[in-house]
């Protein structure tokens, strides 16, 4: 009788929703540790930029957008220059840009070019601003991505850019997000030294747009860092150049101070400083990516005021122009991402089969 008792007293309703409930905690925690384990899985991106700047390469973008589509990627990224900079910024680059965003399958990241909006006023009637808050109601009135599937990003909301009607705007086109523990941002840092030499440098605009820039280079950081984020990947048009040794494809620049060193206005050094303490005090992988000179590399040229390299930055140029050899260099750059490895990113070429030139696809 006194067993039986017992019995019923462990197996008593009260008992078992208490039981119940630890299980349940038991399970939610594991289910927890296993989203959050789950969150950090790997994943692919893909990059590409500096297109089209022909009609034969326009021709061509389908094929790369195919290429994209075929394969399993967490969003894509274009990072500027929607045409030539010597043609007119018509309507018809704007529309034809924002279909083939809406053609990819995965989310689609862009950040303005200078080709889209600095260098817009090489040709009469055209002025920069204008084309530049064309794009901001074309391709960024939403805080998500264009694409058919969408990201919802965070905005720079704050009124810190100048817009064309003279007034300060937000910077909409910069934003922010998260995907598997790895922090990536859009930057509008252009060529044509920021818009500060060409054709109709603009100082105030670029001073103004240039401290809302370092704003949201420190704001991303501090966002990773408190996410603890095991990488940050940066993405904007311009090679701002890192040191002495590419003048044949952007600005040389002493690699200790930063300071630009061909006599040209220097559009980059108060950023390039601002990123390097960044980099330094993350210490964990840091990407830039960017078009503007038109050379496929990955390296490591950014160098701290020692002169030691940055053994946790990598720059990153996508594909792009050389319209002389046609369809050459439509092509696109995979990046796998492993948050839970050292490096974090490793980069795959994406050399697409229908657009080779030289050495045709077998």
């Amino acid at each position: 009788m006194k067993n039986c008792r017992l019995e019923e007293t462990q197996n008593s309703p009260r008992r078992l929703y208490v039981r119940s409930l630890a299980v349940m905690a038991v399970v939610f925690a594991a289910s927890a540790l296993a989203t959050a384990y789950d969150d950090r899985e790997p994943y692919a991106i893909g990059l590409w930029g500096d297109l089209p700047y022909s009609a034969a390469q326009a021709a061509a973008v389908p094929n790369l957008i195919a290429d994209m589509n075929a394969q399993k990627l967490a969003f894509t990224a274009h990072d500027g220059d929607l045409k030539s900079g010597g043609s007119e910024c018509t309507d018809a680059v704007y529309s034809q840009a924002a279909a083939y965003f809406a053609s990819l399958k995965a989310p689609a990241v862009f950040t303005p070019g200078d080709n889209d909006w600095v260098d817009c006023d090489r040709i009469a009637g055209y002025n920069s601003l204008v084309q530049l808050d064309k794009e901001r109601v074309l391709f960024f009135s939403t805080s998500y991505t264009l694409g058919q599937h969408q990201l919802k990003q965070k905005v720079q909301t704050d009124a810190l850019c100048l817009g064309s009607s003279g007034s300060m705007v937000p910077c909409v086109e910069n934003r922010r997000w998260t995907v598997g523990g790895v922090t990536y941002a859009t930057v509008n840092i252009q060529g044509s030294c920021n818009n500060l030499c060409d054709t109709f440098p603009d100082p105030l605009e670029y001073a103004a747009r240039n401290q809302a820039d370092i704003v949201w280079l420190q704001q991303t950081f501090a966002e990773a860092k408190a996410r603890n984020s095991a990488a940050v990947m940066l993405i904007s048009q311009a090679d701002p150049g890192f040191d002495l040794t590419d003048a044949t494809r952007g600005p040389t620049r002493d690699p200790k101070t930063l300071a630009e060193t061909d006599g040209l206005p220097d559009g980059f050094q108060e950023f390039l400083l601002a990123l390097r303490g960044e980099v330094v005090a993350f210490e964990k992988p840091v990407a830039y990516v960017h078009g503007d000179s038109h050379y496929f590399r990955v390296d490591k040229p950014f160098l701290n005021a020692l002169g030691q390299r940055l053994e946790n930055f990598t720059r990153v140029e996508t594909f792009g122009d050389h319209q002389e050899n046609g369809t050459n260099d439509v092509n696109w750059l995979k990046v796998l991402v492993d948050p839970r490895s050292r490096e974090v990113f490793a980069y795959q070429q994406q050399i697409v089969p229908g657009n080779r030139v030289a050495v045709p696809a077998h």
